[in-house]
């Protein structure tokens, strides 16, 4: 599976495919308010991994109540209640799909096509039961169950081994050490503009000062570590939030919090402390 799934991630013929699927999903969820609430901006992580434990845990509760005498209805309620909760889902999943990288979106649109077929295995479980045919519906959704579970094989390479809608800037607190650290004479600082800074020469944070304040903010973009520092400032409600230059995810400066995705996840910001003069930081 290992080899088959990097294989998938280099094989350029599935874009054609995904670029115009692409082009569908972008068109179609076109209100930004519509897409960041998919891609789990007012949660601040991603709504996507929250909204498939409904789908998959119904689903394999009814398996589990196909193996006993007795419970036909509440396995048909099951298999309904998952196949029709699966459909939001995957929504959301094409929502946080459509903002990939190429390679990425490779291994999505496989890991799509897996979940399509077993969702329509179990749309086909469902109208067996509901006709009776208790039997074949049984097998349909064993077969389901054995498809979604591909599936999330596949999602599970999607975010683990591709880092698809993780917080791509989080390693950089692993790598600091501890102590407060020195970044700039405060004297220097301009107000309400960007400044990039490094910690241990080589993790890289951005500075805003607003008034008597400093923001310490982690500079890659949790998103697809995209380089804030380079961003713009915006107000967004009311907020002085940074822009990320790549992708359009947008941060507040004063909390961290996603505003605009297609980032699901909030930014790191790191205390701060002002000793004879020099702004300093450290680890949360």
């Amino acid at each position: 599976m290992r080899a088959l799934l990097t294989k998938v991630e280099q094989d350029s013929r599935l874009d054609r495919a995904g670029d115009r699927l692409q082009k569908v999903v972008l068109g179609t969820l076109r209100p930004r308010r519509l897409r960041d609430l998919l891609h789990g901006v007012t949660l601040g992580h991603p709504l996507h991994p929250a909204m498939v434990q409904v789908p998959v845990g119904a689903w394999i509760s009814a398996a589990v109540l196909d193996l006993m005498p007795g419970q036909r209805r509440p396995a048909t309620v099951l298999v309904g209640l998952g196949t029709v909760s699966a459909l939001p889902a995957a929504v959301a999943g094409l929502n946080d799909w459509a903002a990939l990288a190429r390679d990425q979106r490779r291994v999505g649109l496989v890991h799509a096509a897996a979940n399509t077929v077993g969702m329509t295995l179990y749309a086909g479980s469902l109208a067996a039961r509901l006709s009776g045919r208790h039997g074949m519906g049984r097998a349909l959704g064993f077969l389901g169950l054995s498809t979604v579970s591909l599936g999330a094989y596949i999602g599970g390479h999607l975010a683990y081994k591709q880092g698809a809608q993780v917080n791509q800037s989080i390693s950089e607190l692993h790598r600091m050490t501890d102590g407060w650290h020195s970044l700039a004479d405060m004297a220097t600082l301009p107000q309400r503009t960007l400044i990039t800074r490094e910690v241990d020469d080589d993790i890289s944070v951005i500075l805003y000062r607003h008034g008597d304040e400093v923001t310490v903010m982690l500079e890659r973009c949790p998103h697809q570590s995209g380089p804030l520092g380079e961003g713009e400032v915006q107000e967004i409600d009311g907020h002085a939030c940074v822009v990320c230059p790549w992708h359009g995810s947008a941060f507040r400066l004063n909390g961290g919090e996603v505003v605009q995705g297609p980032s699901g996840n909030d930014q790191q910001i790191l205390p701060t402390r002002i000793q004879n003069g020099v702004l300093q930081t450290r680890l949360p």
